[in-house]
């Protein structure tokens, strides 16, 4: 299941007001991460849900806090048993990044990111090793872990732990016997 969260419409309706594009104050991100949480809930056992920030004006502190963090830290950090959700971020800028980079190392968490060119990639508290993994596969779409171990130059054994510790983290999507980078799951900017 696919899904589309535009971050600023939840916002309107959160507030009540077709004006505001900010996201301030911790009770306003709370707020929003409630209502994020009440559209995922009906989710199936595997979700991708993008996460558009492209209306949105700016984002403080306390709001990266509570709409970027904890809903990573609920639905990927946590290991749910009863399903597994995916997020792509989108429409982030540079007014938007401070504040969310800050979160993302003080949580040690990281996030795959698409560009305004529907180019993805890691980002936040992520090694050399586990970038350079989740590159090649993004890159090469459907990847076996073997495969990948000789694209990389690494033993089989130390790739399918590279590869299980960014399953774990929610950035690659094991399909079958191989995975999949979460930004190679879509092209689609609706």
């Amino acid at each position: 299941m696919m899904m589309h969260i535009d971050v600023s419409t939840v916002l309107r309706q959160t507030l009540s007001c077709e004006l505001y594009s900010n996201l301030v104050t911790r009770p306003t991100g709370a707020a929003v991460r409630t209502q994020i949480e009440a559209l995922l809930a009906d989710a199936r056992e595997v979700s991708l849900t993008i996460i558009d920030f492209s209306h949105v004006g700016m984002i403080d502190f306390s709001c990266a806090d509570e709409v970027v963090a904890k809903l990573l830290l609920r639905y990927v950090a946590a290991e749910r048993e009863d399903r597994e959700a995916y997020f792509l971020f989108r429409g982030v800028t540079d007014d938007h990044w401070d504040a969310i980079e800050a979160v993302l190392e003080r949580h040690g968490l990281a996030l795959v990111l698409e560009d305004e060119g529907g180019v993805a990639r890691i980002v936040g508290m992520v090694n050399d090793g586990e970038r350079a993994a989740w590159q090649k596969v993004y890159e090469r779409g459907r990847t076996a872990a073997a495969d990948l171990a000789s694209a990389l130059g690494t033993a089989p054994e130390a790739c399918e732990r590279l590869l299980d510790g960014l399953h774990r983290r929610r950035l690659l999507m094991r399909l079958d016997d191989g995975y999949v980078a979460v930004g190679g799951l879509t092209n689609v900017h609706g």
